[in-house]
Order: C-alpha cells, then sequence, then structure tokens
C-alpha cells in the first residue's frame, strides 16, 4: 500500500496532537508535518509536498479559507480537506468555491475522517451528513426563491411548435390538434413574430433549446 502524505493545519495543538493520533492509526495516512496557521502552512507545504491537507477554517495570520484557495492554485494536486466546527452552508460554499475537496464537522466520528480520506483519494468530494443536508436544503431554498422565465409561448403555441421541430406539415399538425389548417397557419406566423424567428430551421433550434425536442444522433 502506498503511503499518503498527510499536512496538518490548526491554530490548536491538542487538536492537532488529537488528529495526528487518529491519522496514524489509519492504514497508509502518514503526518508529515503541523501547521498553526495558513501561512506557515504554506511555507511548509512546497517544503514536504503533502498529497493531502487537514486544513481548519479560523486560524490566525491566514486563515483556511484563503490559504486553501492559495494552495490549490500553486499546488492543484493536492486534496483539502477542511475540519471546521461550522455547519453553515455559507462556509461550505465558499470552502468547496476555494478548492476544498471536503467539509467535515469537528464533532464528527473518527470513522468518517477516514471515510472522508478514501473518498478524495478516489477523486471524490466529500460532505459530512449534516453538512450535506444543511446545503442541499440552501439549494433548493435558493432555487426555488428564483424567478422563473417567463414563457412568451401559450401552451397550445408550443404543442405547434414541438409538431413543427418534428418536422410535421401544417396539414399533420391541423389533424393531430383538431384544429382547422388556417388556425395552425395563423399560430406559426405568430410564433414567428413572438420570437422573432423567421425560417422554420429556426423554430427547430428555439424548441431545442426549450427542451420541447431533443436531438438525436
Amino acid at each position: 500500500m502506498t503511503t499518503v502524505r498527510v499536512l496538518l493545519a490548526d491554530d490548536h495543538t491538542l487538536v492537532r496532537a488529537g488528529l495526528r493520533k487518529l491519522l496514524e492509526s489509519i492504514a497508509g495516512m502518514e503526518v508529515v508535518g503541523e501547521a498553526g496557521d495558513g501561512l506557515q502552512l504554506l511555507e511548509m507545504v512546497e517544503k514536504l509536498q503533502p498529497q493531502v491537507v487537514l486544513m481548519d477554517i479560523a486560524m490566525p495570520r491566514l486563515n483556511g479559507l484563503e490559504a486553501t484557495s492559495r494552495l490549490v492554485k500553486a499546488w492543484p494536486s493536492i486534496r483539502v480537506l477542511i475540519l471546521s466546527m461550522h455547519q453553515n452552508a455559507e462556509y461550505v460554499r465558499q470552502a468547496l468555491r476555494q478548492g476544498a475537496v471536503a467539509y467535515l464537522l469537528k464533532d464528527a466520528a473518527p470513522l468518517e475522517l477516514e471515510l472522508a480520506l478514501r473518498a478524495v483519494l478516489r477523486g471524490e468530494t466529500y460532505l459530512s451528513p449534516a453538512v450535506s443536508k444543511g446545503v442541499v436544503s440552501d439549494y433548493v431554498h435558493r432555487l426555488r426563491s428564483e424567478e422563473q422565465p417567463v414563457d412568451p409561448l401559450t401552451p397550445r403555441q408550443r404543442e405547434v411548435l414541438q409538431l413543427i421541430a418534428e418536422g410535421q406539415s401544417t396539414k399533420e399538425i391541423a389533424r393531430r390538434l383538431d384544429l382547422s389548417v388556417k388556425t395552425v397557419e395563423t399560430h406559426r406566423t405568430q410564433l414567428m413574430k413572438q420570437l422573432d424567428i423567421h425560417e422554420v430551421a429556426g423554430l427547430v433550434r428555439y424548441a431545442v433549446r426549450a427542451g420541447l425536442v431533443s436531438v438525436t444522433e
């Protein structure tokens, strides 16, 4: 088994000591160094070349989020796991935005740390279950609160547009929708005017973008 080089970054000596002991009990993990703040961490990374960094957020001189951002820009192959007491979804978003690949709460069970390490070493992202639930809830809330785009077409116009995009003729569309040919032609004219599209190919492209029809190979 290849040994994984791990570097710790936390401003509390006792926390680092506990993490070191825990990590050294996991097969294949080697703690190669400890940093008490973000600047010290960045200095040590170049020298020690770890594969994984366990990072606290609240540290003096340079906090964990900024340190993560600088670290992954300089050494993109290093996997950063955030260890924090903060469960707030905003902290999680910021950590992931800065380049972290895992976010664990400090009150997590010891087994969870090993699960997170194995996950990120496989190239996956890991969030503590409590954190993941909060992030998903926040994401759903944001989606629901976003203004929905106004659809310029009526349901009938969308039906006609879909059939046009599927290659149906005016007569076929009229028969399908139980409309007169003249009514279908009126719908087609209104579609082109409303969408400012003046050819069938353009209507087809719009229908694809709107999800009314799919592009087949």
